[in-house]
């Protein structure tokens, strides 16, 4: 087929450093163009799936991330492409960059917001925090646009500004010696109205006001963005060629065992591989392009919550993702029938792939105020620090043979938790990953084995790492 083009008017909105109200002005700039009419896509450059639930729930569809160290620039090109390729005139992609403009992995900036930017032609506005600052903002902005003059800085958002009289200093010094124009001026907000956890924003799941804060950054940005600036400098982005081809993904469709009845399965057919996602407000991370690489592989999701469902549903296979169990300890150790159906399906080989919290349920308990009762399917016990016990990009390298990868596989990802083990009363061969980047399990290892269970520290990305769902969908079979 022909290459596609990238042709969607897109925005990416940067900043200095993380913790500069760059998410929040995101959220805002989000949620102020759905009220306009506008069909905003929301897409976050990074692993962080935090943010990327924020900036769905304000567009009121899946927020995808891109990052290019878990997947490689071409298949994170091919997946911006794949996502926008039925849009039309009225649609527009709001991309979030992550930490400062130029911050990377190295002295070259690789897989920083700047290169996204570059990669997908897409121009930027330059969120800045300007709480005590005034004319030192314009060096600031100065510097940025000398920094790399491929990367197309065509706006300027102040934000945290203190009054009119900082906001002109701001607004004069910046389009005086930059030239570039100052289209929003935002003043600080109040704490209150998106508290923190352990990271960034807390997942939106947790609570019930969540639409009001959305709300009320939409009035932010509304009341202070020039929103037709935003949409022209959008519609500055020039046309991109698209590579590798092009395919539309599958709708995500997760049955809901309480409210539908399995499809009625063609004779001489196999049915399609139940594949359970538990996903709940215990259990949030999971990218949508990891879903979408299971249902077109040709999976029914099946939708699991032990924190609700009295025991659990018929599945081919178990997917738990990331969350945090901890602040829902008390009920999940309460649900012990669900627990016991986890370690007898376990026993009896279901397929089960887990990743951070989900690897945390799957242990002997968690120990918070109290020991509460996980699952038990492995011999871990988990307890908690007040600071992260691992947090960043991993590598891991498959040493041992497991139901899910070949010995050899290198596997690239993301770990960020507080928990920590314990204890560990398996064996060291009970672990199949050894750890080129990252912290891991325990001892630089991760990835820990027995049966048909691989449970890990690492959330992977499915457009990096391929053979995850097809190796899902393998084992789902067998149990058909």
């Amino acid at each position: 087929m022909p290459d596609a083009r990238i042709e969607i008017p897109r925005v990416l909105i940067a900043a200095l450093r993380g913790g500069s109200g760059k998410t929040i002005i995101s959220i805002g700039i989000i949620a102020a163009l759905c009220n306009s009419g506008k069909t905003v896509l929301p897409f976050k450059k990074g692993p962080d799936y935090i943010d990327a639930g924020w900036l769905a729930m304000a567009a009121g569809q899946p927020c995808y991330n891109l990052d290019t160290f878990m997947v490689n620039e071409n298949i994170v090109c091919r997946s911006f492409l794949s996502h926008t390729s039925l849009s039309s005139g009225n649609h527009i992609a709001v991309i979030e960059g992550n930490r400062g403009l130029y911050d990377g992995l190295d002295v070259d900036g690789s897989t920083s917001t700047a290169s996204l930017a570059r990669l997908l032609n897409a121009p930027v506005i330059l969120c800045l925090d300007c709480t005590k600052s005034t004319r030192t903002m314009a060096a600031v902005v100065l510097g940025c646009l000398h920094f790399d003059p491929e990367v197309n800085i065509q706006g300027v958002i102040l934000n945290r500004v203190a009054g009119s009289r900082h906001e002109a200093i701001l607004r004069q010094s910046i389009e005086k010696h930059c030239h570039v124009p100052v289209i929003g001026a935002v003043p600080k907000l109040k704490a209150h109205d998106f508290p923190e956890r352990h990271m960034g924003l807390i997942p939106a799941p947790e609570h019930l006001w969540v639409s009001e804060s959305i709300a009320a950054a939409a009035k932010v940005v509304a009341d202070h963005v020039d929103l037709s600036a935003v949409l022209s400098i959008a519609a500055s982005a020039e046309n991109m060629p698209g590579t590798c081809g092009l395919k539309t993904p599958e709708p995500i469709e997760i049955t809901d065992t309480d409210k539908s009845s399995r499809p009625v399965t063609p004779v001489n057919y196999p049915r399609r591989p139940r594949i359970g996602v538990v996903r709940d407000s215990a259990f949030q991370f999971y990218y949508p392009d990891n879903l979408q690489a299971l249902v077109s592989a040709g999976a029914e999701l099946v939708a699991v919550s032990p924190l609700t469902d009295p025991s659990l549903p018929d599945i081919d296979a178990l997917y738990i993702g990331g969350g945090f169990p901890e602040t829902h300890a008390s009920e999940l150790s309460q649900n012990l029938r669900f627990r016991k159906d986890i370690q007898s399906a376990a026993e009896d080989g279901l397929p089960v792939y887990a990743e951070c919290g989900g690897l945390m349920y799957l242990g002997e308990s968690l120990e918070l105020d109290q020991i509460y009762p996980m699952t038990g399917v492995l011999p871990i016990v988990f307890g908690f620090s007040k600071k992260p016990q691992g947090h960043g990009y991993t590598i891991a390298m498959v040493d041992r043979k497991n139901p899910f990868y070949e010995v050899g596989t290198v596997l690239k990802g993301h770990e960020f938790h507080y928990s920590k083990v314990l204890s560990f009363s398996g064996e060291a061969s009970d672990m199949v990953f050894a750890m080129g980047k990252g912290r891991g399990i325990i001892n630089l290892k991760d990835g820990i084995c027995y049966k048909n269970v691989l449970a890990t520290y690492t959330h992977i990305h499915a457009s990096g790492t391929p053979q995850w769902a097809e190796s899902m969908i393998r084992l789902a079979k067998k149990r058909i």
